[in-house]
């Protein structure tokens, strides 16, 4: 990969700083909380997911109105996103308002307000958005191979549920903010075009205050549902299994084996399932690759008489894994390192893909991307194709 400008710091106040130059008038800035729905126990599912949508209802310096319209009003973007180790304020706009931005990313994580009618309003808002992933079969049975990975409380939605949400207190939303929502659970990161003393001197306007973020043991299962649905006419199934974490030595492999799989029309999925067959319309895998989790998901939508005959297809496809070529490994990595650059275009993107690394270990590892790709040996993404176990979900057409 091209060389960068790119600089990391842990300063006094405890924020950890990542920063890439860039020369093109653009810049990402966000402010990032080392906190999401892995660390909450089942009473409180959902709660990391609720903050991010109540600190847009106004902090002690700009209300609703004024928080989204100071960005877009320059052109800019602004959002933010809750993960399983992380909430993400971030915004985009033209570098020259780079302080701009800086100052509304940390305005969001460090001073809202939390009034109890607009808090009231927006539960109702996430109540509904629960409700859509539920009715919406994709996204039903995304959630229900999690629920068939792993054990409770991790295996829990993001957003929670329709129980955990309407439970949630202000005081307990206060008293969690309070006591997480500190500079050394942070990351301050920005991509574009500005200077790091700019970006440093940003940083070190968050108040140093220390908090300890308490962990909760994430333990690994497998099992099996199949349920039926009136007013659908798709099946839709997904088959789920533990690969590698962001820390372990295979985690490139098991990227590999991803791509292989499932990544694009020339995968080895699409080709079998949906070209030589047609057996359905969407098939298509994802890896999620954390430091405390990983896992692979394949998931396809055909007709329900169908549904045993696409299972069969794609475990015997993984275990045609262990027979792949040189070749398919050199293509392989081709593929995953051009999709690397193609997508570094982007400095949100590069921003969210530095967190996530800073997150798994060191944000320097984006890095060293291409090196470690070429690194891996044909056995090692050979040797993900014997499974341990997996989980297998189906949602039906009743």
């Amino acid at each position: 990969m091209k060389e960068v400008e790119f600089n990391r710091q842990r300063l006094d106040n405890g924020i950890t700083v990542l920063f890439e130059k860039r020369d093109i008038p653009v810049v990402a800035v966000s402010s990032a909380v080392k906190f999401g729905a892995q660390y909450e126990d089942f009473k409180i599912k959902g709660i990391s997911h609720f903050i991010e949508h109540l600190v847009f209802k106004g902090t002690k310096n700009r209300d609703v109105v004024e928080i989204p319209r100071e960005i877009e009003g320059k052109g800019g973007i602004i959002n933010a996103f809750t993960g399983e180790e992380i909430t993400c304020y971030w915004n985009k706009l033209p570098s020259k308002y780079f302080n701009l931005g800086a100052d509304i990313s940390r305005d969001l994580v460090l001073n809202p307000l939390f009034e109890k009618e607009a808090l009231e309003r927006e539960r109702k808002v996430i109540l509904e958005e629960i409700k859509m992933y539920h009715d919406n079969p994709l996204s039903y049975v995304m959630e229900k191979i999690k629920e068939n990975l792993y054990n409770s409380p991790f295996n829990m939605s993001v957003a929670g549920t329709l129980e955990t949400v309407s439970k949630l207190s202000r005081e307990k939303v206060l008293e969690l903010f309070n006591s997480i929502y500190s500079t050394n659970n942070m990351i301050f990161c920005a991509v574009g075009k500005t200077d790091w003393e700019e970006v440093l001197a940003e940083a070190n306007k968050f108040p140093k205050v220390n908090k300890k973020i308490n962990s909760i043991p994430i333990t690994n299962k497998n099992g099996e549902v199949i349920e039926k649905r009136k007013g659908i006419d798709q099946a839709h199934e997904v088959i789920g299994f533990h690969m590698p974490k962001l820390t372990d030595k295979n985690r490139y492999a098991a990227e590999i084996f991803d791509s292989i799989l499932g990544g694009g029309m020339s995968s080895r999925l699409f080709q079998e399932v949906r070209e030589k067959r047609g057996l359905c319309y969407a098939i298509k895998t994802n890896l999620e690759q954390s430091r405390d989790y990983s896992y692979e998901i394949i998931y396809s939508g055909t007709v329900k008489e169908k549904v045993d005959e696409v299972k069969k297809i794609v475990l015997k496809e993984i275990k045609k894994m262990s027979d792949l070529k040189q070749k398919d490994l050199d293509e392989a990595k081709e593929t995953l390192i051009g999709l690397k650059q193609i997508n570094r275009e982007k400095c949100d993107s590069t921003m969210i893909d530095l967190l996530q690394e800073e997150l798994g270990g060191n944000a320097e590892n984006y890095y060293d991307y291409e090196s470690c790709i070429n690194k891996v040996k044909l056995e090692e993404v050979k040797k993900l194709s014997d499974l341990k176990g997996y989980s297998f979900v189906a949602l039906l057409p009743d």
